[in-house]
This record gives structure tokens, C-alpha cells and sequence, in this order.
């Protein structure tokens, strides 16, 4: 009695002689060419000349990132750490430090992160860092990630990714309907 298989899709192969034109390759080679002359030499390009058209983005598509302001110009970071031990490809570096008297206007909280440091070339762009953070410090935007020719520079210090003051970078399109709601309640301490 033989041995029957587990899935019955067990094939039979043959191992039949080559003729003259298969050994030669040449009329595979004819239809491959073929296909691809006519088949795409004449469709239409779907290349984009990048710096004078650029592709429209997803609205949720996830760029680089921005360390947030308050609206008084201070910085939302509170260095705990959040996005850090979120982050899967462990690139959030945070050193925290103490707020010295004087500097209530320069950070929110009496913590604040002295070093935050990304490196880009290890960060994945899943969000998660964003959607861990409890004071909403950290948005990735839609802006691109430029490009560079030494590895030092992908690392993003605060000099790179805290806003400016005058500048702010708009990132509603990031928060949901509810968050809205929920931020212009002054109620919380988290939105004061």
C-alpha cells in the first residue's frame, strides 16, 4: 500500500526533451521584449519630477516630527519618558532636567527635557510616540524627512524639532474631532 499525502496536491513532474526553439530561448525572448515595448513603452509615465510637482499626501500621512508649543510659547515636553519606551525602534533619546527659577516661561512643567534626540534613520513612522504622549508634545507632521549625506546629521536634536514661536506648525489635521472637544475645555489641568 502507498503512502498517501496530507494535502492530495502532490503533481507528477515530467521531464520532457526541449525542442530546437526552446533551447535557443529565442521566441521567449521576442515576447518578453514585446511586452515590454508595447505594453508599457506607450503607457502613460507615473513618475513625478519632484521638486517642481509634488504628490498630493494621505491626510494622515506621517512626516516629520515637531516637539509642540503652548499657546504661551512654552514647551509641552515634560521628559517622562513616554514616547521613549513606546517607541519599537528605540530611537527617542530624552535627558531630563530640573526647571531653574526664571525659566517659567521658557517650560510648562518644573521637568523638562534638556536633550531629545531623535535618529531618523532608525524611527519607522508608526505614531506611536504621538499617540502615547500625555501632554501632546510630540505631532509627526506632513512635512518630508530631508535628505542628507552623513549620519550624524539624522540625528534630530531639539534645535530641529521644537517649533518656532513665530512659526507654529499646524498639526489639526493629526487630532480627531474628540480631542478638539476635548482641548478647548480649560476645566483640566491639562488644557491650561
Amino acid at each position: 500500500m502507498a503512502m498517501q499525502t496530507l494535502t492530495n496536491r502532490s503533481k507528477v513532474v515530467s521531464n520532457k526533451k526541449m525542442t530546437l526553439w526552446e533551447k535557443i530561448y529565442l521566441p521567449a525572448i521576442v515576447k518578453g521584449l514585446s511586452i515590454t515595448f508595447f505594453g508599457h513603452f506607450f503607457k502613460r509615465k507615473v513618475t513625478f519630477s519632484y521638486p517642481d510637482k509634488q504628490r498630493e499626501f494621505s491626510p494622515v500621512y506621517r512626516g516629520r516630527h515637531v516637539l509642540k508649543r503652548d499657546d504661551q510659547g512654552r514647551e509641552r515636553c515634560t521628559a517622562c519618558g513616554l514616547c521613549a519606551l513606546a517607541c519599537p525602534a528605540e530611537a527617542i533619546t530624552i535627558v531630563a532636567a530640573e526647571r531653574k527659577p526664571g525659566e517659567e516661561n521658557l517650560y510648562r512643567e518644573e521637568k523638562y527635557a534638556a536633550t531629545y534626540e531623535i535618529n531618523m534613520l532608525r524611527c519607522i513612522f508608526c505614531g506611536l510616540c504621538e499617540e502615547v504622549c500625555p501632554k501632546e508634545a510630540i505631532f509627526l507632521t506632513d512635512q518630508i524627512v530631508h535628505s542628507e549625506y552623513e549620519r550624524p546629521t539624522f540625528i534630530y536634536g531639539k534645535d530641529k524639532l521644537v517649533e518656532s514661536v513665530d512659526n507654529p506648525v499646524d498639526v489639526s489635521k493629526r487630532q480627531t474631532k474628540s480631542v478638539l472637544e476635548f482641548k478647548k475645555n480649560t476645566g483640566f489641568a491639562h488644557n491650561r
